[in-house]
């Protein structure tokens, strides 16, 4: 396992576009078809990373909790699955169901939707405005697998908060995102 630090894209940047297929329903979705009335999260993740099973199902219930406040979710994974086969499609629709996601989990096979974003670990998340703009990309919470801290969601939902509150998350209250690195397709 690869550890990563996510790599934090300047905030004020306009979520870059996508069209990438979901691997539950099938149809392809757009950054327009997830986005949320008052804010969008987009969220890099894969199925065998252990800090992302590590906080799955505390994904769902923040899902859950601010999806009706209007915040809207998208989790991509982007890993090449030559090298981890268990990150493919079928395999990402069983993991979104098993943990109760509500939200679309899309494939990049391309890699090219993680460049855009300047995604480099799962997790990686990136929280955009009601106009589309980056407000917060930093860590779920301070836990990690095996280290006793509590899995809370604090720093996402301090930041979610905010959004919808219209605040400015401060630098400080942004801490890199960590976990495994992106499995890149060799050039």
């Amino acid at each position: 396992m690869s550890l990563k630090d996510s790599a934090m894209m300047p905030l004020g940047t306009p979520a870059p576009d996508f069209s990438l297929p979901d691997t539950v329903s099938g149809k392809h979705k757009t950054f327009a078809d997830v986005a949320g009335e008052k804010g969008t999260l987009v969220m890099f993740i894969c199925n065998h990373c252990p800090y992302v099973i590590h906080i799955a199902r505390e994904i769902a219930g923040v899902a859950a909790e601010y999806d009706p406040k209007g915040i809207g979710f998208v989790a991509i994974s982007s890993n090449d699955v030559a090298e981890r086969p268990e990150d493919g499609p079928e395999a990402m629709a069983e993991f979104a169901e098993a943990n109760n996601f509500i939200f679309p989990y899309l494939y990049d096979e391309s890699q090219d939707v993680a460049k855009a974003y300047d995604a480099v670990c799962t997790p990686d998340f990136f929280l955009f405005d009601a106009k589309g703009r980056c407000a917060y990309r930093g860590q779920f919470d301070a836990s990690r697998p095996n280290n006793g801290e509590p899995v809370t969601g604090a720093d996402l939902r301090a930041s979610l908060d905010a959004v919808l509150e219209g605040d400015l998350i401060p630098e400080e209250a942004q801490v890199p995102s960590q976990g495994c690195s992106i499995k890149w397709k060799a050039a």
